[in-house]
């Protein structure tokens, strides 16, 4: 009885890989065949943006995540954040504090995960990204 239930756990694993890979395939890995394009930052002066985080994001496969992720941390009011999809982080430049949780939710509702956030010091530059 126990063989038959982890047979069909796998069939099912089986099944669920097959339309992922497929899905991948035909659309790209975040589901968009078309190339995203990034949504400018209106206020690209670094004076103004006190607070800093660099964000590890996992999930992240293609230009077209990054942009995804970027165009969303950067559609918060007073957040102009850059995307190196080589080191799958974000630099988040910010003109008022969000909190760990904020930006957290901001990159899951894009669908991908945060794995570390790294607070820099009031007045200096995260990472250049």
């Amino acid at each position: 009885m126990s063989t038959a239930i982890l047979c069909l756990i796998l069939a099912f694993l089986i099944f669920v890989s097959i339309r992922v890979y497929r899905k991948r395939l035909s659309s790209g890995c975040c589901g968009s065949g078309d190339t995203l394009r990034k949504k400018p930052v209106k206020d690209k002066d670094r004076s103004h943006y006190p607070f800093s985080a660099s964000l590890g994001i996992d999930g992240m496969f293609c230009r077209n995540c990054a942009v995804h992720v970027e165009n969303t941390l950067n559609e918060l009011d007073g957040v102009w954040a850059k995307v190196d999809l080589d080191r799958h982080a974000a630099s988040v430049l910010m003109k008022e504090e969000y909190s760990d949780k904020q930006l957290m939710h901001a990159v899951s509702e894009a669908g991908y995960t945060v794995s570390r956030i790294r607070r820099e010091k009031a007045g200096t530059k995260p990472e250049e990204t």
